[in-house]
């Protein structure tokens, strides 16, 4: 899945590319829609919602979620596109650009009055104006006896948290991702650094949690399974973590900064 820097920089790019602007194309090739055509009307705005994606145009919304494999790319009038035809989901232009939606795992159109139904399940944004530190902390006490790393990921609880900054968050707060919620000390500590990690990175084209930028030291635990801690040393361990078989996904910790509670 996206992390919500990722998401925020493609609504940015969207909204820059459309917003104001009178479609002359709209191909969206998902059967359910491919009749709906928003040719003639304006776009009003590109927002990023956690990590689904919200295009105004008139009165309707088309609502996309990148999933895993999803890209939105924004081309020039005529220009070549990086990905195969066949995987775009959506098509969008106006008199000089163009913008194409690769792989979205989501794309639907609904009446912007009922954005609501696709997104007001979300909790607080972490990179949205509507921010609610408070209240991203009572949801997250409410987990209870869920893990950590497994309340971190729920969108209904903050939105914006994918498995890098899963990962990341628990390591700089010293928390085995197994931990009980409920014995994770300092919740408002977890929330804020959250909310610091996004806001840093949301416009950086490469993403650091670190402060390091040079490769292999931008993270300090995401994909580094078997390398020395950053910190102390460690080798770096992995597992497969997840409440519903299927669906783990993997967390990497440091055995030694990140002790069972």
């Amino acid at each position: 899945m996206p992390e919500g820097d990722t998401v925020w920089q493609a609504a940015h790019r969207l909204d820059t590319a459309l917003a104001g602007h009178t479609l002359t194309e709209c191909d969206i090739r998902v059967p359910r829609y491919a009749t709906i055509d928003l040719s003639g009307h304006t776009v009003g705005s590109v927002i990023p919602r956690g990590k689904h994606l919200l295009t105004r145009v008139g009165d309707h919304t088309i609502h996309t979620h990148l999933k895993m494999e999803g890209a939105w790319h924004v081309y020039s009038r005529g220009a070549r596109w990086k990905r195969p035809a066949h995987q775009a989901r959506i098509v969008l232009g106006t008199e000089d650009t163009v913008a194409v939606g690769f792989s979205l795992g989501v794309t639907e159109v609904i009446a912007t009055a009922d954005e609501s139904s696709v997104v007001g399940h979300l909790g607080p944004d972490l990179l949205g104006p509507d921010w609610d530190a408070a209240t991203a902390t009572a949801n997250l006490a409410a987990a209870e006896n869920r893990p950590i790393g497994e309340a971190l990921l729920d969108q209904r609880i903050m939105a914006g948290i994918g498995n890098v900054y899963r990962n990341e968050i628990c390591f700089l707060r010293g928390i085995d991702p197994r931990t009980p919620t409920s014995r994770v000390p300092d919740l408002p500590k977890v929330v804020g650094l959250a909310h610091r990690l996004l806001q840093a990175n949301r416009a950086r084209t490469v993403r650091v949690t670190t402060g390091d930028r040079r490769p292999g030291r931008r993270d300090w635990v995401y994909g580094r399974a078997g390398q020395p801690c950053l910190r102390c040393g460690t080798l770096i361990v992995t597992e497969e973590f997840g409440e519903e078989p299927g669906r783990e996904r993997s967390i990497f910790r440091c055995p030694n900064c990140q002790p069972q509670r």
